[in-house]
């Protein structure tokens, strides 16, 4: 997976700034989020639902939560627009909340889309008030965390990697108002923030206690990044992992989001990525992320029983338990 020269350098001095920074911990930047409880199925990790798994089968967020809880999820990952709609047909997010807890489930993350990276300063304020009321969305069904993907730089090259850093940490301040986390996403097609080591720059010059990473097999792969490099991530700067495979065809220059695979259908090397993940101190949740249009075809109750299974025998594989 060739990478250009310059972005090879410019991510190991990332990742290396990252281990020298984060190896060493204060207590000011150490995260305080709530402790996570231990999964019904034993080990390490937790296991969740990413809504995008079961999209087109249009089920109801409050049908995803209850399938998610029959199943055996331990957690589920809404999409924001899932809650904007919910919220219009008449909803409450409070009865959210309650059916969330009722079925056994955590709000382990949801996916939001604001433009804090934006290089105009009028538009990367909309993205912080986008970010706002997405966080009080969260909080509001008993959730912490939300996804920070590089919306408003997705297209673009040539960005000051500290100016990157500087705005992320305006992110993670709102943030801590608000009480949300916001986990600094990797995009593997992305032009700016596909690489790890551009992520753990950003994450590390941004400095702040609330900083942290929301990382994806799928996307690592896409985006040319050696899977070696996640060792370079303390794991108590993450909450939430994408777990996903991908085959072997298409390659990863063409390969799109809807080739996702079942983890252990594909090529991915998950054994490696588990035992790293686990030895670095992760010990959040396992979010399964899909976009397979040939499963959304399917029932979305066998989809989301045979992720889950497919999940856990990857871990079980990895580390001996499951």
């Amino acid at each position: 997976m060739p990478v250009e020269l310059s972005r090879r350098e410019f991510c190991a001095l990332s990742a290396a700034a990252a281990a020298t920074t984060l190896a060493v911990s204060s207590p000011m930047s150490t995260l305080a989020a709530s402790p996570a409880k231990p999964s019904q199925h034993g080990g390490p990790f937790r296991y969740c639902l990413n809504t995008s798994t079961i999209r087109e089968q249009k089920l109801s967020i409050v049908e995803e939560i209850e399938l998610a809880g029959k199943v055996g999820y331990d957690g589920i990952e809404p999409w924001i627009r899932e809650l904007d709609d919910y919220v219009k047909a008449g909803g409450s997010l409070s009865d959210l909340k309650k059916r969330t807890a009722d079925a056994g489930l955590t709000v382990e993350s949801a996916i939001g889309f604001a433009a804090f990276l934006h290089e105009e300063e009028a538009e990367r304020q909309k993205g912080l008030d986008e970010a706002k009321r997405c966080m009080d969305l969260v909080l509001q069904i008993g959730g912490e965390r939300i996804a920070a993907p590089p919306v408003g730089v997705t297209n673009s090259t040539g960005h000051d990697p500290v100016a990157l850093a500087h705005r992320y940490r305006k992110l993670c301040e709102l943030g801590q108002q608000m009480g949300v986390y916001p986990q600094l996403e990797l995009w593997g097609f992305s032009k700016t923030l596909h690489l790890l080591g551009e992520v753990a720059f950003t994450g590390t010059e941004a400095a702040h206690p609330f900083a942290c990473y929301l990382l994806d097999v799928y996307h690592i792969y896409k985006g040319g990044s050696n899977f070696e490099g996640l060792a370079m991530f303390r794991g108590e700067r993450m909450f939430n992992f994408h777990i996903n495979d991908y085959p072997a065809n298409p390659p990863w220059e063409t390969i799109t989001d809807k080739d996702r695979v079942y983890p252990g259908d594909g090529v991915a090397p998950l054994n490696d990525i588990l035992k790293t993940l686990y030895n670095v101190g992760y010990r959040g949740a396992l979010s399964l992320e899909l976009f397979n249009v040939d499963y959304w075809k399917q029932d979305a109750e066998l989809v989301a029983r045979t992720g889950l299974e497919k999940t856990r025998a990857a871990v079980a594989k990895a580390l001996g338990n499951g």
